[in-house]
């Protein structure tokens, strides 16, 4: 058996696979970030591996875990772990979806474009360069001490083995790799004052690191057992998906949103803010648009109106509303693809006296359809362009929303087995690859034979009927974000005074 460790932003997933790559079992602990500040996000990295101890002792009571060959991670990306000399955390984790860097991209921008040049990417708030920065200017006694920087996957698997290691998909998105040689720039580090010192060994990601320390193992129950470099979130995603050759793409519906199509070469597109990073297996690329703010636009609705997720889509579906005049932005935690916008706010439009919350439901959906259509657009753009995506995600598991997503992207969309834990597959699928691997498989051979695209559990055509209300909405979208940007900013800043 195999395990994958998913980390994301709202919970932690483990995931066991059989030697065939046929999922077994999974259990999740939910995780809380906070919000100390306006434009702020962090998570204290104690409770990832308090979450990780849960998840194996609740996999436990299910499966005979002495049987694990191999263990692999996958994780939210971006995120700033800083250590000192003794291995110890510094201050909390910024997270991917943090936005108070924004000055310090407008700095690296002006005194370091070679930054864009080398790294393929726009400098944009949610990369940790940025964020690094901002702790150099703002706390400066705390970035003295960074011994390591390593990213949330990265940190457990620090703590599991020992090892201080990273994996190109995840690294690249730092701005500190080279996506094209596949490993860190010391140009790019001196950016934000660093050395290569400070940061982990680059792997790839079915290249086995380590084990699991003997005191670790023992705390887990678990043998020492191999473990892998792992995967950014997205990038296992798609391995578990079988979403490894160009031309194909993958659609997330976690926290976040993101549109992802492989490459066969690094393909930078900074102008249209397509991300540009490395696949999580050698030899193979990827671009990707992203909104910050998918599932958890939805989750937010369930909070404020103190509705379950499952009771505000129930409801939708009773009412069989399949349009509404209310219209929603979905900018909770500002945006990237294609505004690069950490000041954008969330907006409900048109609600009135008459406005239900099937209405709100139903314009939270069609709002985060309307991102991941801005995404496609730059995606297109930028020379990536699919008929046909594979779901993954928490959201992919709603056929309403999955349907709507078809209207508005206008694409065959295909909700495979395994879709909800996409990522927790994907790392599961890199431990298989590495032990085989180890054992003298050949790495092209062994990805052709276990990375497979799963079953089909549910197809979505778009429905043409729909197809003339979608773009005369799409266009108000457009029309009321670009509108109220200016005033977006004033309001941030207000906010900011206030405090």
């Amino acid at each position: 058996m195999y395990l994958g460790l998913d980390l994301g932003t709202s919970g932690l997933k483990g995931v066991v696979i059989d030697d065939h790559g046929s999922l077994i079992a999974q259990e999740n602990v939910a995780l809380s970030s906070s919000a100390p500040h306006p434009l702020w996000s962090e998570q204290d990295p104690e409770t990832w591996w308090q979450a990780c101890c849960e998840v194996v002792a609740l996999l436990q009571q299910r499966l005979d875990l002495t049987k694990l060959k191999a263990l692999g991670i996958a994780g939210q990306m971006h995120g700033a772990t800083l250590l000192n000399a003794q291995g110890e955390v510094l201050r909390p984790c910024i997270l991917w979806n943090d936005g108070r860097s924004q000055q310090q991209c407008q700095t690296l921008m002006a005194n370091c474009p070679q930054m864009v040049a080398l790294s393929g990417n726009l400098i944009m708030p949610g990369f940790t360069a940025p964020k690094v920065q901002w702790v150099r200017e703002n706390e400066a006694s705390i970035f003295a001490q960074i011994s390591r920087v390593l990213l949330p996957k990265d940190y457990l698997l620090y703590r599991l083995t020992g090892v201080f290691s990273t994996d190109c998909s995840d690294a690249a998105g730092t701005l500190w790799l080279n996506p094209q040689t596949r490993q860190w720039d010391d140009e790019l580090l001196a950016a934000t004052g660093l050395t290569q010192q400070q940061m982990p060994k680059v792997f790839e990601g079915s290249d086995v690191i380590g084990c699991l320390s003997q005191e670790v193992a023992e705390q887990l129950k678990l043998p020492c057992i191999s473990v892998v470099a792992g995967g950014s979130d997205n990038a296992a995603g798609a391995v578990g998906m079988g979403v490894t050759r160009p031309g194909q793409g993958l659609l997330s519906l976690g926290t976040s949103g993101v549109y992802f199509t492989v490459s066969e070469a690094h393909r930078a597109n900074p102008e249209n803010t397509v991300h540009a990073f490395c696949h999580a297996l050698p030899n193979r690329w990827h671009q990707m648009g992203v909104t910050l703010s998918a599932a958890n636009s939805l989750s937010w609705l369930s909070k404020t109106t103190n509705l379950s997720v499952q009771a505000l889509l129930e409801a939708l579906e009773h009412s069989a509303k399949t349009e509404t005049s209310v219209l929603f932005l979905p900018y909770l935690s500002g945006e990237r693809t294609p505004y690069n916008d950490p000041y954008a706010q969330g907006q409900f439009v048109g609600v009135n006296n008459s406005t239900r919350v099937e209405d709100m439901t139903l314009a939270v959906l069609e709002g985060v359809a309307f991102s991941l259509l801005d995404c496609q657009n730059a995606l297109a753009t930028a020379g990536s362009e699919v008929t046909e995506l594979s779901l993954i995600g928490g959201g992919a598991r709603s056929a309403v929303w999955r349907q709507i997503l078809s209207n508005v992207l206008t694409r065959r969309l295909l909700y495979r087995d395994g879709g909800e834990v996409g990522p927790g597959l994907g790392a599961a699928r890199l431990a298989l690859l590495g032990d085989k691997q180890q054992a003298g498989g050949n790495i092209d051979s062994l990805i052709e034979q276990y990375c497979l695209l799963p079953d089909v559990l549910d197809r979505h055509e778009p429905e043409t009927s729909q197809t003339a209300y979608y773009q005369k909405k799409y266009e108000l979208h457009k029309a009321f974000f670009n509108s109220t940007q200016h005033l977006n900013k004033a309001l941030s800043e207000l906010l900011a005074e206030k405090e």
